[in-house]
This record gives structure tokens, C-alpha cells and sequence, in this order.
């Protein structure tokens, strides 16, 4: 373990508000409500937060939170933004993190939940606040802010926090109706479908322009539906939905996760969908991507030679070891072009509501352009494996 040598504190940047909400409303919700939280709080916004606006409180105490809502406005997406699903999951894990029964390593580090508020009335959307975890977040995969072997204890942690969380029994946590326990993959091809229409079509206030398709959209879903994975040998397990680096927070000075952010996709289903998320930088080539489109989700280290901070094969070995499951995973092409076609998806959403001009990112503008890249991304992984598209869907 160590220091950064700087000093510097590596990620979780906050600065003005750029999604306002009455603060007067909410100190006086708090003053009723939430005693554990002294108002009035000063209020700052998260940097990261691309769907869901997140706010750094200080209280009058000076304990600092955290505070996530939905964004404002008409939502395209009646899945997306679900902050009481949020909550819901993280307060169930963390009932099953503090029962004296569960041992260390089979704890999911999450932040502590403190409330939910479903009343549009008091800032405008339902939110929830939780502790704050001070500690890293590194928003480059390659973590270059910290020495090589640091590195490869983080994204082991990584790891081992992923394989406590896909070796958790949603019904053992209360967890049986959070999601459906169909096959997980069939569900969001259909889901996506969906989404992704109704965000091809958003109309940018200002040009008149819709947003547009995913490249080979319709091939893509004629792919997946015809192959789709056995989900019968992982059985249903709890999916984060996004789980990636920069959804976590690092210990300050140790090599481990003390917190995995950002559960608004969370739902039942197959956890390899969480292991391609997290192993994706593996599946990406940066020298196939413009200097311009390289954001953090695109840092790839398919075949690189440099600042590779683990080797691939570690990673999937460790997960396979500690979640009994056979090595080599047969399905991983599946999941890693499956998952990189859902980010497109993502961020085609992003693309879309800044076409409304509702996205709550300084960044958000970039996806517009950027959406179609990552498209194109996940017919590579297929390309690369020898796998051919059907020239028309068969939907």
C-alpha cells in the first residue's frame, strides 16, 4: 500500500451547482426529517454524475454527504433515473455488510444509505442522501497516479468486490421481486431496443437534428438474440449495471474498494454483464479510437504494452477462483461486445438529452459524437472473434 507521492487528491472533484435545487427546501426537510443531518448544509455539485445529479453536503457539523437525485424535466426514459431502486439496493446490501454473521470478505463495500425522499415537493425530484466516503477515484483505468504495483492491488480489489457482490442470493437479502428473474440478456436486448429508439429520435432544440441510430442497430440485436448465453450456470444474481473503476471509491493510503458508487442500473440478472463492464478496457483499442473520443470509458489496453496495470487473464482467474465458476468463462465475447453496445446505448442517452438540453454533464455535448464510436466498438469485439453479422435483423 502507499501514499500518492503528490498528496493530491485523486478524483471526486466537486465545484458550483450547475442542477439548482431549493436549498431552503431542503434544509427544512432535513431539520424535520433527518435530525443525523444538521442544517442548514452547504450545497456543491459532483463533476462525475452524467445521469443523475450528485451533490457534496457539508452540514453544520461539518460531516459531509452525499445527495442524488433525479434530473429535472421530462424524462425519455421511464427505466432510467431510478433513484429509489438506488437506494433500495444499497440499504439491502448494507443491512447484509453490518449482520454480525457475514464475514469480511464477503462483504460488498457500499456507502451507508441515510434517507429517501419520494416527494417532488421538496426539490423538485425524489433523492436520497448517504454518507460520503473520502477516498480515490481514479477516472483513467491505467491509474497512472500511483505506483505499477499499487495498480494491480486496486484493480484486483476490483475484483474480489465484484465476486462478493455476484456471489450475493437476491433472495437472501429480501432482493426476490427487485428485478425480474427471467434471462437477464434477452430482457435488455428488448429493453434497449426500446431506449434506443425513442433516443435516435430526440430532436436537438437548437439544429432540428435527431440523434440518430447505433451503427448496424439492427444487426447487432439479430446477433445478440441468436446467441445468447446459458444463464442457467451462473444462476440470478445481483447486477450493479455499470460497474466499472470510476463508479468506485479507493481507500485514501490502501489498495482496496471502500465503496461502489452509482446503482441506478442495478437489477437481477447475470453477473458476467458486471465482469465485462469491469474488464472492458481489455476489449478496447485506443489506437482504433480519434484522440478526441478517448473519454475514460474508452482507455483501452488491447494491445498495448504499456501502463497496463494487470494482465487480463489475473483478473478473470481471481473471479473465476472466487466465485467457483470454471476458467476460461466461454461467454465473455458475448458479454464484452453486449456490454459495449449497451454503453453506446448509454451514451446515446446522453447524446439525447443534451439534444433537450437536460444532461447534466459539462461533457455531455461530446456524446453526440460519440455514441456511434462505441457502436462500432462492440462489432469489432465480434469481428475479432471470427463472428460475422447477418446482413438484415431477424427480429
Amino acid at each position: 500500500m502507499s501514499t500518492p507521492s503528490s498528496g493530491k487528491k485523486i478524483g471526486g472533484e466537486y465545484g458550483a451547482v450547475r442542477a439548482t435545487i431549493d436549498v431552503a427546501k431542503l434544509n427544512a426537510y432535513l431539520t424535520d426529517k433527518v435530525p443525523r443531518v444538521k442544517a442548514p448544509v452547504d450545497v456543491k455539485q459532483f463533476k462525475f454524475g452524467q445521469s443523475n445529479p450528485t451533490y457534496f453536503l457539508t452540514d453544520a457539523s461539518n460531516h459531509r454527504w452525499v445527495l442524488r437525485k433525479k434530473p429535472a424535466g421530462q424524462l425519455l426514459s421511464t427505466t432510467a433515473h431510478q433513484i429509489e431502486r438506488e437506494y433500495t439496493i444499497i440499504h439491502a446490501i448494507h443491512q447484509h455488510n453490518i449482520k454480525p454473521s457475514t464475514p469480511a470478505e464477503e462483504r460488498v463495500p457500499v456507502p451507508e444509505p441515510v434517507v429517501l425522499c419520494e416527494d417532488k415537493e421538496v426539490i423538485g425530484t425524489p433523492f436520497f442522501i448517504m454518507e460520503f466516503l473520502d477516498g480515490r477515484i481514479f477516472t483513467n483505468p491505467r491509474m497512472l497516479e500511483i505506483p505499477a504495483a499499487d495498480r494491480r492491488e486496486c484493480w484486483l480489489s476490483s475484483v474480489r468486490a465484484l465476486a462478493a457482490l455476484s456471489s450475493l442470493v437476491p433472495t437472501e437479502l429480501n432482493l426476490s421481486d427487485f428485478g425480474p428473474t427471467t434471462p437477464y440478456f434477452p430482457r435488455q436486448i428488448k429493453s434497449l431496443s426500446r431506449v434506443s429508439q425513442a433516443q435516435s429520435e430526440a430532436v436537438d432544440v437548437e439544429t432540428g437534428k435527431p440523434t440518430g441510430k447505433i451503427p448496424k442497430f439492427d444487426e447487432m440485436i439479430a446477433w445478440y438474440s441468436s446467441h445468447l448465453p446459458d444463464e442457467r450456470k451462473t444462476g440470478t444474481r445481483i447486477v450493479h449495471g455499470d460497474y466499472k473503476i470510476d463508479n468506485m471509491v479507493f481507500h485514501p493510503t490502501e489498495n482496496r474498494v471502500i465503496g461502489i458508487l452509482d446503482w441506478e442500473l442495478c437489477t437481477l440478472g447475470s453477473p458476467l454483464a458486471d465482469l465485462a463492464n469491469l474488464t472492458q478496457p481489455w476489449a478496447v483499442d485506443p489506437d482504433t479510437i480519434r484522440e478526441e473520443h478517448r473519454v475514460s470509458q474508452l482507455q483501452g489496453f488491447k494491445n498495448q504494452t504499456e501502463d497496463v496495470p494487470i494482465e487480463l487473464e489475473t483478473m478473470e482467474k481471481e473471479y473465476c477462483r472466487l466465485t467457483h465458476s470454471p476458467y476460461p468463462i466461454t461467454e465473455m465475447v458475448f458479454a464484452n461486445s453486449w456490454m459495449l453496445f449497451r454503453l453506446s446505448v448509454i451514451a446515446q442517452g446522453i447524446a439525447a438529452r443534451y439534444a433537450r438540453r437536460q444532461a447534466s454533464s459539462e461533457q455531455a455535448s461530446r456524446y453526440v459524437n460519440m455514441f456511434p464510436v462505441i457502436g462500432e466498438l462492440a462489432i469489432r469485439v465480434l469481428e475479432d472473434a471470427g463472428h460475422k453479422l447477418e446482413s438484415r435483423a431477424r427480429l
